[in-house]
């Protein structure tokens, strides 16, 4: 995704670049959805697995999220910290917590965020169509961009303190408080 940076460089016009960036959003999200499907029906799903496939999500989708941070989308570098430390946040406590026996299961409010960001990621690319044809401004582009990602952005801070209260007996259990 980091196309978005360098698209005039690798001769990529306006034009076909939402396009490019919506491909490569649908294999990097069938994918993911394909992977668990395929894991959960031959009975393949690993504890390692159930830790590294949601970083590797998060990774995918915060990798776009910073990349809007530069080129014409423009989005605040301080909103787009909010996904990333809260991923850092409740990755960091699964780790830990896997590594003294303890696991913490996914939340469905976790799942919630995944699904909003992917939401979102596909809006702001799907809003660049009208912008590369010349029927949406930047500012209009920009102001979508930004509070779309907001909205997200709440939901996000909000899913990683239900995580975070909702383990809090196995995190304590885990760090011997």
């Amino acid at each position: 995704m980091a196309v978005v940076l360098y698209y005039p460089e690798m001769d990529i016009t306006l034009k076909s670049l939402p396009y490019i960036l919506l491909i490569l959003a649908c294999i990097s999200e069938v994918s993911d959805v394909f992977d668990g499907f395929l894991a959960r029906k031959h009975n393949k799903v690993t504890e390692l697995g159930k830790l590294l496939d949601p970083m590797a999500d998060s990774i995918f989708r915060l990798s776009v999220l910073f990349s809007f941070t530069q080129g014409f989308i423009h989005l605040p570098l301080l909103l787009v910290s909010v996904f990333f430390y809260r991923d850092i946040i409740i990755s960091t406590l699964r780790t830990v917590c896997a590594l003294r026996g303890v696991a913490l299961a996914a939340r469905w409010s976790g799942k919630i965020k995944a699904v909003i960001l992917a939401i979102v990621i596909f809006f702001i690319l799907i809003l660049m169509i009208p912008y590369s044809l010349g029927y949406l401004d930047l500012e209009t582009l920009q102001m979508l961009s930004f509070y779309s990602v907001s909205v997200a952005a709440i939901y996000v801070a909000y899913s990683g303190i239900e995580y975070i209260n909702a383990n809090k007996s196995y995190i304590k259990k885990a760090l011997g408080l």
